[in-house]
This record gives structure tokens, sequence and C-alpha cells, in this order.
């Protein structure tokens, strides 16, 4: 099999959260999950809800995020539950990707809650994809998915098993020996989803993983969604490729200008009049 590769430097967090390395597991367990950012509310990781009730997967209550001014999210919220696939949308610069970047734990919002500190995210299963892709280019296929693997909360003896099932599912198997420089953009992407779904994610994050992509690409893009549901994960998808996400999508919320304008199912939002005049447009709508 080859020695797994080290973890590169660029997967580690660099972060203002209270380091809980050096406490006892059982302590550090109950810190991480039970933690609010101001208030007296609390959010549960497994159940996000007050006392511990399984609620939803992921709930996000109230996030604000103001850059020295610049407020690129106010007072959003929602849940997930179990299961579901939910789609964001939203024109660029309405907060989307700001949005992801707290779930993970990347930034620390103004106000809100969250529900992770960073270096346990994955561990706790919440996995992602970037707008921008960021596959480790010296790296093969296989030593890419590995180290998602690794990182991830996968029983060690498990690791090759779930390493040979998410190249398969992704059908990058045959060019797992492949260093991923070589390869274009479109599969580059697939890399790095593949790299997350390794790591086995109970919330899958993609971040507009079929931008640029052909009308087939993006027909097997859907049915790669679907497949991770139906093998247990959810997924949270942003995406501008409307006709993509509206049919994978059990759910839709609307950003618009960090504020969330608009949640229902898809053809509740094609309906929305304030969702067409600021974002679909009367074209698609009519279509």
């Amino acid at each position: 099999m080859g020695e797994c590769p080290s973890i590169p430097p660029t997967l580690r967090f660099n972060t203002t959260y209270t380091d809980t390395t050096s406490t006892p597991s059982s302590l550090r367990r109950s810190r991480l999950e039970k933690i609010s950012l101001e208030g007296d509310d609390v959010i549960n990781v497994h159940g996000f809800g007050n006392g511990g009730e399984d609620l939803a997967l992921l709930e996000v209550r109230g996030v604000t995020m103001d850059f020295g001014g610049l407020v690129a999210l106010r007072e959003v919220s929602f849940a997930i539950e179990q299961g579901e696939i939910v789609g964001l949308i939203g024109a660029n610069g309405a907060g989307k990707s700001t949005l992801f970047n707290i779930i993970t734990g990347v930034q620390k919002p103004t106000a809100g809650m969250v529900g992770l500190t960073p270096h346990e995210i994955v561990r706790l299963g919440i996995s992602r994809t970037f707008q921008l892709v960021r596959p480790f280019l010296n790296y093969t296929v296989e030593e890419n998915v590995r180290v998602g693997a690794l990182f991830g909360h996968a029983r060690h003896s498990e690791v090759y098993r779930r390493i040979d099932h998410v190249l398969k599912l992704t059908e990058l198997d045959a060019k797992r020996n492949l260093l991923v420089r070589t390869l274009p953009i479109e599969q580059r992407k697939m890399v790095e989803v593949a790299r997350a779904l390794a790591s086995a994610p109970r919330l899958l994050l993609l971040d507009e993983p079929m931008a640029g992509l052909n009308s087939v690409e993006i027909e097997r893009f859907i049915e790669l969604i679907r497949k991770v549901s139906e093998e247990g994960a959810t997924v949270l998808v942003v995406e501008h490729v409307m006709k993509a996400i509206m049919s994978v999508s059990r759910r839709v919320i609307v950003l618009h200008a960090g504020l969330k304008l608009a949640e229902g199912t898809p053809e509740t939002i094609m309906a929305n009049k304030d969702v067409v005049a600021v974002y679909l447009g009367e074209d698609y709508a009519k279509s």
C-alpha cells in the first residue's frame, strides 16, 4: 500500500479558539459538545438543540459576521435535519462561503452560535470542499483521499476499504496513482470531493462543486450527491447552477446581502417574487 503521507501543514487550523488538547478527553468532549459565543443559549453537537434533544443535525442560530463595518451575514438562522439535501443560493457576495467558514470553524462569527472548535470538526463528522479547488497537487489521487480518511473519524482498520469505496463512488479509481497536478480542473474538483467523502462525514458541505462543469458532468455530479445522501450523509450545497440545485435539493435557502431572504422547497423558491426579483430573474422563473 505504501506509506501514508503526513498531513500537510495547510490542513492545520490557526485560530484563536481555546486550546483544549491538553485537557482530559472526557472534559474536552464536554467542552466541545456545549459551546456558545454569546448569551445563555447552547448548541449540543449531537443534536444541536437545547437539552441535547435530536431536533436537527445542524442548527445555525442568529449568526452575524461583521468585517469591521462590512456586514457579511446578519442574524442568519436555519436548521438541517439528518439525511436532507439542502441548497444554499444567492448572488456573489451574499455571504454563502462566509457561512460555510463559520459552520466549519474557520472563522468566528461576531454574534450567533457555533457548536465546534476547528481541530475537532472533521473527527466529529463535518467535511467540506472549497470554492477555489485545493487538492494537494504533488500527491497522487489516492494519497489525497487517504489524507481525508486518516484525518477524519474513520477507524484505522477501515481506512483502505473506505479509500477504495470513495474512489469507485467518484469514478476516480482508474486515476488513483496519478499526480493530481496532471489532472484537468474538473477532475481536481472531484478529487477534493473524494477527499471530503473519505472522512465518512455526517454533514458534507459543498461550495460550488459544479462550477465550470459541462451538462454531462453536472448530471453525474447530481447523481453522486444523491448516492452520498443514500449512504447516510446530510448535504449542504452552495451552487449557482440552478437546474442542478433545484433538482437535487429537498429544501433551498436563499441569502441576499447577508440576510436570509427565503427558505422552502424548490417549487416555493422559484415562485417567490423577492427571490425572482433579486436573484433568479423572470426568464428562469418562467422556464
